[in-house]
């Protein structure tokens, strides 16, 4: 997922805001003690959404993947006064950690964090998104982009994260395991999808932005 050189991604990161100094300690117990740490969204990936956060001022964001906690506490920085975000994750292994970081950053008034099958809870969640964050199994991207995109606001956005899935996307179509065939699907279907304005940002391992005209 290196796609800069590491010296100047690392003077990428010196001159970015640095992190909360929650989200280091979380950075870091990540990288010591859970399992494929590069999930992470981590430094500069994660003060790219706390800043389209803050820009946007979010009253509902919606997160399908919570991992550590991470970005679902980036996206939280940027929050509209009473505003939330809801997270969504299927690893009950990782709920104290995610708890813990949550009630350290002092944002648990703003972050509600649901175990579970993103797409049973969709449904069921009668809120109007103004950010959705796509950042779970790759094989469900366009289903839960199919499942969100009615209840994005006009306006709103739809950010997918590993769209270029370690530079693979840009291998033959017929060659590519089955993972990365449906990471090409889910970019081509929003590249060609009339119904939003889209960018692709080379952001560590790659940003689709989609934002509902």
């Amino acid at each position: 997922m290196k796609f800069i050189d590491p010296e100047l991604d690392q003077y990428v990161c010196q001159h970015s805001q640095p992190e909360p100094s929650v989200l280091q300690e979380l950075n870091r117990k990540t990288h010591l003690e859970v399992l494929q740490p590069r999930m992470l969204s981590g430094h500069f990936q994660g003060r790219v959404l706390s800043m389209l956060s803050h820009m946007i001022r979010p009253k509902r964001v919606l997160e399908i993947g919570t991992y550590t906690g991470y970005s679902a506490l980036c996206f939280a920085e940027g929050l509209a006064e009473g505003g939330k975000v809801i997270t969504i994750d299927v690893n009950e292994e990782l709920e104290d950690l995610v708890k813990e970081y949550i009630a350290k950053s002092g944002l648990d008034d703003k972050v509600e964090y649901l175990i579970g099958d993103a797409a049973l809870f969709i449904p069921a969640l009668h809120e109007e998104w103004d950010i959705v964050f796509i950042d779970a199994d790759k094989k469900s991207y366009i289903k839960y982009y199919e499942l969100v995109f009615d209840k994005v606001k006009k306006g709103g956005y739809i950010i997918a994260d590993n769209v270029l899935w370690s530079g693979k996307v840009l291998e033959e179509y017929e060659t590519l395991d089955r993972e990365t065939k449906i990471i090409m699907d889910y970019n081509n279907m929003v590249h060609n999808d009339p119904r939003v304005e889209h960018v692709l940002l080379p952001i560590r391992d790659g940003l689709m932005i989609a934002r509902k005209l």
